[in-house]
């Protein structure tokens, strides 16, 4: 047959790292003119259009590669809710890794009524108001309307409860101690949870609430000689740190606390889906406010006024802040009525469904082929792709495709590179799951 002079021996396609799709996007028209709009200094409003699947998170992660100078400013991307928010940031953290992509959730496990803190997601929330009160950039946080309707601590007040400590430094270890106590640590024989130390000998094994792991101190007389993170059940370590800083839980009623747009620098960057329903969720978060019930077990267990004036935000007063701040907005279609700003327009498509239909999958890919498009196929096990490589190879299709070493929540068709990017979960119909960290902060 015809395409049995294109075939294409089993097992020949190379896989690819998920990253240098950066490198390929990066040349994408929409990336160069986001690029050269961020690049001015203006507070114009920036309208990006038509991006499908898990598009968006590689134009924004493209640009740490054609334009890294944009990105001297923090980026919060505001999704609708907090699956939304998880599947965004995950395909961040797969292209760009977790040390410049942060989540910001709930400090709540279900609904904010119901008053049930989750100590996992308190650490990820402190995780990243600790790095934003450091300056460090690059930054990419990823939140939802829950999250930002709750009230944080003040950076003043966050200063004030910060202990950082970097290797080379000379601290007395006492002072070290001294200072954990204040804090409000727990002095124990080992380190299990957020909130307690341990000390041996010349090692300091403390649990901050800053960070997902524990902290292994060792020092050498009264110098820091090393930082490391180590597992609490296995008590091995991780990885080396050059410098940490160390907070206690930032809960109680004597904090004084302000909006998390409040805390963050002005010149954040704002990314959102829907204005005006973010605005309608943090309103109605606070009307709502707290079940009768969490109340007073709040207040019996921990003594918290747990009352939306002392606990969540204004509505009134965020929808003063969040207009203050530069903003791209994500639309599906381009939206110009009564609008000023950059208008950005991507020609992109969603991942067609297949639901395990081979031949059908053959015949999109076949008529993609034949149109010059590029064809990639994310997935998190080589088996996946061999999987398909067998089908297409058993089928004589002639079609070609490039691997690529991890998977992205959503694939899309983009137009305008002329390539396809598709996932495995899809093709193979199975739940795609995201993960959030906050079970291995808590040591689960």
């Amino acid at each position: 047959m015809f395409f049995a002079s294109l075939f294409v021996p089993l097992q020949s396609f190379k896989t690819m790292e998920i990253q240098k799709l950066l490198s390929l996007f990066a040349r994408h028209p929409g990336v160069k003119a986001l690029a050269k709009v961020l690049q001015k200094d203006s507070g114009t409003a920036i309208q990006l259009a038509g991006l499908q699947g898990s598009s968006a998170a590689l134009v924004f992660a493209s640009l740490a590669e054609k334009a890294p100078e944009v990105l001297n400013v923090p980026y919060l991307f505001v999704l609708d809710d907090e699956e939304e928010a998880g599947y965004f940031y995950h395909d961040l953290t797969r292209l760009l890794g977790d040390e410049l992509v942060l989540f910001f959730p709930s400090s709540y496990k279900r609904a904010i009524k119901f008053g049930q803190r989750s100590a996992g997601q308190e650490i990820l929330r402190t995780e990243v108001l600790s790095r934003i009160s450091s300056g460090s950039l690059p930054l990419f946080v990823v939140t939802h309307p829950e999250a930002l309707s709750e009230l944080v601590v003040t950076k003043q007040k966050l200063n004030e409860q910060t202990l950082s400590l970097s290797v080379g430094e000379r601290v007395d270890i006492m002072f070290i101690q001294e200072t954990l106590l204040s804090f409000g640590f727990n002095k124990t024989d080992y380190v299990y949870e957020p909130g307690q130390f341990a000390v041996r000998g010349s090692i300091i094994d403390v649990y901050s609430f800053s960070h997902e792991l524990p902290y292994r101190i060792d020092f050498f007389g009264d110098e820091v000689d090393s930082i490391r993170t180590f597992e609490v059940h296995s008590q091995l370590s991780r990885d080396r740190q050059q410098s940490i800083t160390i907070v206690p839980e930032m809960d109680g009623k004597d904090l004084s606390r302000e909006s998390f747009l409040a805390f963050l620098p002005q010149n954040t960057l704002l990314i959102t889906k829907d204005l005006v329903f973010l605005c309608e969720s943090v309103e109605q978060i606070y009307n709502e406010g707290f079940s009768r019930s969490a109340i007073t077990v709040q207040q019996e267990e921990a003594s918290v006024d747990l009352s939306a004036k002392e606990m969540l935000v204004n509505p009134e007063e965020f929808k003063k802040q969040v207009v203050g701040f530069r903003r791209i907005e994500l639309k599906a279609h381009p939206q110009r009525e009564g609008r000023d700003g950059a208008l950005i327009s991507f020609k992109t498509h969603p991942q067609p469904v297949f639901h395990k239909n081979f031949d059908l999958l053959i015949s999109a890919f076949q008529k993609l082929q034949d149109n010059g498009t590029d064809l990639y196929i994310l997935a998190d096990s080589r088996k996946q792709t061999d999987r398909l490589e067998s089908i297409f190879h058993d089928k004589e299709t002639g079609i070609q495709f490039t691997p690529v070493d991890q998977a992205l929540h959503a694939g899309f068709i983009d137009d305008d590179l002329n390539v396809a990017i598709f996932t495995d979960h899809q093709i193979f119909d199975r739940f795609h799951r995201f993960n959030l960290r906050s079970d291995k902060a808590t040591g689960g």
